[in-house]
């Protein structure tokens, strides 16, 4: 356990993925960044989950980012090559799943876990809960879309003064700004993550899904992908498409009506 784990339950129409390295302030490893692509493929792929509670182990953090010891011995090179390159690979992966995502956030989440949080659709925050980019104070940068999806959520001058100042946003300030959808009482973020997810599970699941998408597509996300993937869908559903399949499989010429 001391490099950390992370793991997905499944609970009717909603499934949870936990950060459970609660020892370290749930400090992302790399074994942990190949387990939360492992879950996310994983649930990706399971029709009857609806919604995702992303949280993680522990009253003292929901995640303190990419753990620095880990990292820190990196030559330059190889930062870009593994580090880098991996968070982003797999923060992408979990923000373009099907399903819409609802972190609960029980602590701090900073640099690596304030970007973790980004790719989810929604956030769930406990009042005590902080929000920063520290990186710059131990000569870093923000690696994971931290500049970027922020960007997307609230006004580049707050971004400015949490990348170059180091200042941290409360609870209050995130929900103010929008960065949060609700903020709770301590010990209660799970709960109100969970009631969040069966309000979207009991709604249309493709609808769901396609409206994800669709907002995701006009915030400039993935827009090549929904559009071709939405034209595929609605394409697949006409008598054309029937009868150029047909045609096919008979080896005849298609007879296409335009309907």
């Amino acid at each position: 356990m001391s490099d950390g784990r992370v793991s997905f339950t499944i609970d009717g129409e909603i499934a949870e993925i936990l950060l459970d390295r609660p020892a370290k302030l749930n400090a992302l490893t790399m074994a942990m960044l190949d387990q939360l692509e492992q879950a996310v493929r994983a649930l990706d792929g399971m029709k009857d989950v609806r919604a995702v509670v992303l949280a993680s182990a522990g009253e003292r953090a929901f995640c303190v980012g990419a753990d620095i010891t880990a990292w820190a011995a990196c030559e330059p090179l190889d930062m870009w090559r593994s580090w880098t390159k991996r968070g982003h690979q797999v923060f992408d992966q979990l923000a373009a799943l099907r399903q819409p995502v609802v972190a609960a956030i029980q602590g701090p989440a900073l640099g690596g876990g304030l970007e973790l949080v980004l790719a989810a659709d929604l956030r769930v925050a406990e009042a005590q809960t902080v929000f920063g980019l520290p990186e710059t104070g131990i000569a870093a940068c923000p690696g994971w879309s931290g500049s970027q999806r922020l960007n997307r959520l609230i006004n580049p001058s707050v971004i400015k003064e949490m990348a170059l100042a180091g200042r941290q946003l409360d609870a209050a300030r995130a929900l103010a700004l929008g960065l949060v959808n609700q903020v709770c009482a301590k010990g209660e973020c799970r709960a109100t993550a969970w009631a969040l997810a069966r309000e979207i599970a009991a709604r249309a699941p493709i609808s769901v899904q396609i409206a994800k998408q669709l907002i995701d597509a006009g915030a400039g996300e993935r827009v090549p992908a929904v559009l071709e993937g939405l034209a595929g869908g609605l394409a697949a559903t006409t008598e054309d498409a029937r009868e150029g399949v047909a045609s096919f499989k008979e080896r005849r010429p298609p007879v296409y009506r335009g309907r």
